[in-house]
């Protein structure tokens, strides 16, 4: 039985399970994968040394483990999970959009932008996405299935790689933020995410020992998951992809709001930030002629006031052949200030990307 907020998905005929990786086991499982290759057990935190910590899978780079056992412990605990089949930059190369193939033919995206201060990765946490956003190129593709937990976690070590190795510009740096908005639906694939996180924020050399304040997660508005996340102890932010303030609407832009509605949604999001101590974040993808009226940015703003949350406003990054498409300028000046004008923070997100397919889901089906 999938756990509460995690929904079953039906797996393309003849696809494969995600061969096991180092990443997917947490360090006392790791040990006992080493032991019953008749290795001993500290071998296990020699390859989370070399993985987490140096970013290597090479065997022939491992010069503390015995030439003998390499390719045996590489074989079992560190396969070859994903290839890449394109990189994409824009931004002077500060952005980086990077198009995977994974084990069985699926494919994902990630994307990396650098800036002055920090750099960012978002991350895929499913093939595709089961939640059929009609604006949204990944929901209208479908779910091919989720991802490993190792298969998220690699996304973040191949950009931290690119980075220590230059290919990057802007020279050597380090991932400081992880945004769980890429492709799928972060919480429908809840023990995999959850242990990505783990495994991200963990010290070395158990893990890449990122900060968790420096990890956002981003969900629909799945309740049962939500309050869940809340359990967890995670300092993570939450962020609730809302998009409309009124369940009539949302009912069509975010069809899973005809199961937990708009005012359901924001308890549980309430009730993260009180467990988390973060505020929550809400993204509202501006949307011509469709979200993007004034009366809404006032009903949204009576929701949110007194919360603490920030509304992080996305200009719609409209994929081929959609009839939706970005608000104009003014519409989107006015939803501002009708919303500071409840006290409520907002921010109109920065849109990069655009001339790299960088709507989550485009460079996928463009290649398919």
């Amino acid at each position: 039985m999938p756990a509460p907020g995690e929904l079953t998905f039906v797996a393309p005929r003849g696809a494969a399970k995600p061969p096991r990786h180092l990443a997917d086991l947490d360090p006392q499982e790791r040990r006992e994968a080493v032991a019953a290759l008749g290795e001993k057990p500290f071998r296990a935190q020699q390859l989370s040394r070399h993985y987490f910590t140096r970013l290597t899978d090479d065997p022939a780079e491992w010069t503390d483990v015995p030439a003998a056992a390499r390719e045996r412990l590489a074989g079992a605990l560190l396969p070859r999970l994903m290839t890449v089949v394109r990189h994409l930059a824009c931004d002077d190369g500060a952005t980086r959009k990077t198009l995977w193939r994974l084990h069985d033919g699926t494919l994902v995206e990630s994307v990396l932008m650098r800036y002055p201060d920090r750099v960012t990765m978002c991350v895929s946490s499913q093939a595709g996405c089961g939640m059929n956003c009609p604006f949204c190129a990944t929901g209208q593709a479908g779910l091919d299935r989720n991802l490993s937990t190792a298969e998220i976690v690699h996304q973040i070590v191949d950009g931290m790689r690119a980075l220590r190795d230059g290919e990057v510009p802007g020279g050597q740096a380090r991932v400081s933020n992880i945004v769980f908005m890429g492709m799928g639906e972060p919480l429908a694939n809840y023990r995999r995410v959850t242990g990505a996180i783990r495994r991200l924020t963990d010290p070395g050399p158990d893990g890449i020992g990122l900060s968790q304040r420096g990890i956002t997660v981003s969900t629909v508005g799945l309740v049962p998951a939500m309050r869940r996340f809340a359990e967890e102890g995670f300092a993570c932010r939450l962020a609730v992809s809302l998009h409309a303030p009124d369940d009539e609407l949302r009912d069509t832009l975010v069809p899973v709001n005809t199961r937990w509605k708009v005012a359901e949604v924001l308890d549980a999001a309430w009730a993260y930030a009180e467990r988390s101590g973060r505020r929550i974040s809400i993204e509202y993808a501006l949307i011509r002629d469709v979200n993007d009226q004034a009366w809404r940015a006032d009903l949204l703003g009576r929701l949110l006031k007194g919360h603490g949350a920030h509304v992080n406003l996305i200009p719609l990054n409209p994929t081929p052949g959609s009839k939706w498409t970005a608000s104009r300028p003014e519409d989107e000046r006015a939803f501002v200030a009708a919303l500071e004008r409840q006290g409520v923070p907002v921010t109109v997100r920065d849109t990069r990307g655009q001339e790299i397919e960088g709507a989550c889901g485009q460079l996928a089906a463009a290649e398919r």
